[in-house]
């Protein structure tokens, strides 16, 4: 199996020290608790992905498959605690790669990308959502829900199988099963200066 490996560092600004606790919510969602966009393929790689990863304390945060039937892309999105260096995602490669020639997802070949998950860290858990509350998050819903289907907001955590947003001043719970995508809507301040 030939693939080609892509190692991709995004702008992060995550400070996992500074998240605040919102509460204990019951969780009430079936299966592994995915946003329905995942892909058969994608879950699989996905599962193949996660014992390995929390051996080694990293998160995949989430699989995407992209590009031509031909030539497809897969990129994996990790984290740690304290966010992503060049030398870890080096290092995830070493591991992926690997578990990814014994998957062999696809006849072929392929192109493996491994990423941080960026400014624009993807959502799919609930523990995603509560992790994240707090920040503003843009929200894709597979079908419209009181008329629209792209929410941004203020994250205000996860409830009763719901995501829970704060659109202008007005609480919004959208059921984790009908959202298409989710990501925290990164932001840069290059008006502060470092010292």
């Amino acid at each position: 199996m030939r693939f080609m490996v892509i190692l991709v560092m995004r702008l992060s600004a995550y400070n996992f020290s500074n998240l605040r606790e919102v509460g204990i919510c019951p969780l009430l969602f079936s299966g592994r608790g995915f946003i329905g966009v995942l892909t058969a393929k994608e879950k699989m790689l996905l599962d193949a992905l996660e014992p390995l990863a929390r051996e080694r304390g990293v998160e995949v945060v989430t699989v995407e498959v992209a590009g031509a039937k031909k030539a497809p892309t897969i990129r994996v999105f990790i984290d740690t605690e304290h966010g992503v260096s060049f030398d870890e995602l080096s290092a995830a490669q070493d591991w992926i790669s690997p578990l990814m020639d014994e998957v062999d997802p696809f006849p072929g070949a392929y192109t493996l990308e491994v990423s941080s998950p960026g400014i624009d860290r993807p959502l799919r858990t609930p523990d995603h959502f509560e992790r994240f509350a707090g920040e503003t998050v843009v929200v894709v819903c597979s079908a419209p829900i009181n008329g629209r289907t792209k929410w941004t907001g203020t994250l205000c955590g996860f409830r009763d199988g719901c995501v829970v947003l704060d659109v202008d001043g007005v609480e919004e719970a959208i059921g984790l099963e009908g959202i298409k995508r989710a990501n925290v809507k990164g932001t840069v301040d290059f008006s502060k200066q470092e010292d």
